[in-house]
């Protein structure tokens, strides 16, 4: 283990990788029940009311970084679990939990299928010209 000391947020090993593994963050789990809205384009949002997250002893450090991630900028999932260096399945769970505690909600953009059709945008613009 780095004993350097300097205040390293997470454990880690220069030769082995983290200490912790990701079954262990998720304590063994692999779902939650929020889980079937988190593909990777899903957007994580944090709460207004979510003003100090780590004052709730019942999240990990993981779970006080995704809060503060997506404070200022929402984030999606797949950004999340790059810049906190996780698997998709961890911080899908991590958001799982979140979404439970009512600390972020997650928004889905709208698929392209569901948009308008360019062509009626092309129609409407017109009639409006026309008035």
């Amino acid at each position: 283990m780095s004993g350097d000391g300097q205040g390293k947020r997470h454990w880690f090993d220069d030769d082995a990788g983290p200490v912790v593994r990701p079954y262990a963050m998720t304590r063994g789990r692999t779902t939650s029940p929020a889980q079937h809205r988190l593909d990777l384009i899903a957007v994580v949002v944090t709460e207004p009311h979510a003003d100090d997250p780590e004052a709730d002893h019942s999240l990990s450090p993981e779970h006080v970084d995704i809060v503060e991630l997506c404070r200022g900028t929402p984030q999606s999932v797949a950004e999340l679990a790059t810049e906190l260096d996780l698997p998709i399945g961890v911080v899908r769970v991590l958001i799982g939990d979140l979404v439970t505690e009512e600390m972020v909600h997650v928004t889905r953009p709208v698929p392209p299928a569901e948009l308008p059709d360019e062509s009626i945008l092309r129609d409407v613009i017109s009639g409006l010209r026309a008035l």
